[in-house]
């Protein structure tokens, strides 16, 4: 009975869909449910985000806000931080983060406490969907049993999935809605109910046999670009000492129209999916006797680079005569990738922290981010400075750690005195003035 009368009502969009944290995966999908029709209702337990978005404004400034107000005028939108009010929607999708712990461990609590919210007002006919990136047996494993500690049953009562999120932000060519959707059940009914709940929102919607598979495939995705960012990265730091430009390599590596695609180096990884996702994988895969060696080197070179951005910059301000200690160094991009104003792991973060460890004073500029703002493991507090001919000039050194299309790389090369160069931007500018030093 449950089964069939959540499967009409997720048919004729009557079926009130929840979605349980409301950050860069969250909202995004939100607006998909709400385009599709679906009366939606989004909770979040940071009480700011709520009031943004009733009062119409968009804290995600890559969607832009007349989506927002679109919502509120239709009468099908509600926001709250209050989660006892989860037995209002017919489906509760979780997307809260899932970060790692202080020795590189799962750390699931988001997850398990937004379960527990569910389970507190979990009633048949309910279908719960994972979405937060975690290892292949998380929603069996851990969501499941405290689900059914209600004594209700999946597949009978209520129903449960795994949909892994495969958002971009910045991306212009793909959305939430033409991006596939991977759709997973915990059993057939669970698969079937969330297969018809993502093909009226989403594009193309991809079913595979079970949530293991699906938690395993959002791995694979993730991990592929890790080993592959950290073996160019690694190539880089080879060449540059066999003075070749590995730039030049990756353009000429590319003109193969088969066997390659090209990944670029950079001065580490952000973003919440690249530096994390991995190590889930090797976690999991100790729990079961199984080496990850691959996986983990591949980690290791990455977290290495900024340190050997760092170790860059010094070498270039000693060449200039100064040392490390009370040198002015300015950042350029906070954002850990262009055009966005997320700062999720952004290796920015730590390049400054490790400047100002080395008693360097640091400022940064980035034209998507006014200020730093409080973070689990960082805690910056630092406006972003404004650029003139000037304030280049007066850095002893300026170092480009994101790419941001606004930046005027002819004018930053004109004024600026010593630039250190993680992306490559300045070896096709004209009239430089600066010192270029690759890094």
């Amino acid at each position: 009975m449950s089964y069939e009368l959540l499967k009409e009502r997720i048919k004729d969009r009557s079926a009130r869909v929840g979605i349980l944290g409301l950050g860069y995966v969250g909202l995004p999908l939100l607006r998909a449910f709400h385009f599709a029709g679906f009366s939606t209702i989004g909770f979040d337990i940071d009480e700011a985000k709520i009031v943004e978005l009733k009062t119409g404004r968009c804290y995600l400034k890559h969607l832009g806000e007349d989506f927002i107000a679109d919502m509120n005028r239709s009468g099908r939108f509600d926001a709250t931080s209050d989660f006892s009010r989860l037995g209002d929607a017919d489906v509760a999708i979780i997307c809260v983060p899932t970060p790692l712990g202080t020795h590189m461990e799962p750390d699931l609590t988001f997850v398990e406490r937004t379960a527990e919210s569910i389970a507190r007002s979990l009633r048949p006919g309910q279908l719960v969907v994972l979405e937060s990136t975690t290892y292949p047996g998380t929603t069996r494993e851990v969501v499941l049993p405290i689900l059914e500690a209600t004594g209700l049953v999946c597949g009978r009562d209520f129903f449960a999935a795994f949909s892994p999120e495969r958002e971009d932000p910045g991306r212009k060519t793909h959305h939430t809605q033409n991006i596939p959707k991977l759709v997973g059940g915990i059993d057939a009914r669970s698969g079937e109910l969330a297969v018809l709940l993502y093909q009226a929102a989403i594009e193309q919607v991809v079913p595979v046999s079970s949530a293991e598979v699906a938690e395993a495939a959002k791995l694979l995705e993730n991990i592929y670009r890790c080993i592959n960012i950290a073996m160019v990265n690694e190539m880089k730091v080879v060449l540059e000492k066999l003075g070749i430009d590995i730039w030049e390599v990756i353009e000429a590596a590319a003109t193969k129209p088969f066997g390659f695609q090209a990944f670029y180096p950079g001065p580490g990884l952000g973003g919440h999916c690249i530096p994390i996702d991995p190590f889930y994988l090797t976690w999991k895969a100790r729990e079961v006797g199984q080496p990850t060696r691959f996986i983990e080197l591949a980690g290791e070179v990455n977290h290495h680079m900024p340190d050997y951005v760092v170790s860059r910059v010094l070498l270039a301000l000693n060449h200039s005569g100064k040392a490390i200690k009370g040198s002015r160094v300015l950042v350029l991009g906070l954002a850990y990738k262009p055009d966005i104003d997320d700062i999720r792991e952004s290796p920015s973060i730590e390049l400054i922290e490790k400047l100002l460890a080395l008693e360097a004073h640091v400022d940064f500029n980035d034209p998507h981010i006014a200020s730093t703002h409080p973070m689990r493991r960082h805690q910056l507090k630092l406006a972003s400075v404004p650029l003139s001919a000037k304030m280049l000039h007066g850095y002893d050194c300026v170092l480009i750690a994101t790419h941001h299309s606004a930046y005027d790389w002819d004018f930053i090369g004109a004024h600026a005195r010593l630039i250190v160069d993680t992306r490559g931007v300045m070896r096709k500018v004209t009239g430089v003035k600066a010192r270029v030093v690759s890094a």
